[in-house]
């Protein structure tokens, strides 16, 4: 429902396709499928590698015709580790509990 509402959101605000990393056994069924089908390249790869994470979906059909390009993964993605690790110290340690019904 989450899905479904944000593209229909980025579709109102005139967005014409949505490119982004995936799993396509989950996201096909939301209408996502490879980049690689509308000419877009994942950056950093070689041709030919790997690349069934990189998906995309038009919003507007016929909104990629004739494009063709490298999908850059945003900025905001990369995070330094030792950020994470001071980020993490911000909240209070939890103690590991064992509770019924758990498996390990």
């Amino acid at each position: 429902m989450l899905l479904a509402y944000s593209l229909e959101k980025a579709a109102g605000l005139g967005y014409g396709a949505v490119l982004f990393e995936g799993n396509i056994g989950f996201y096909s069924k939301c209408g996502f499928t490879y980049a690689r089908e509308f000419g877009i390249r994942y950056h950093d790869l070689p041709e030919g590698a790997d690349d069934s994470f990189s998906l995309c979906k038009e919003l507007i059909p016929g909104y990629l015709d004739g494009v063709t390009g490298v999908y850059q993964t945003p900025q905001g993605y990369y995070v330094d580790d030792s950020d994470v690790e001071k980020f993490d110290k911000g909240f209070p340690a939890k103690k590991k509990l064992k509770l019924p019904g758990q498996i390990i």
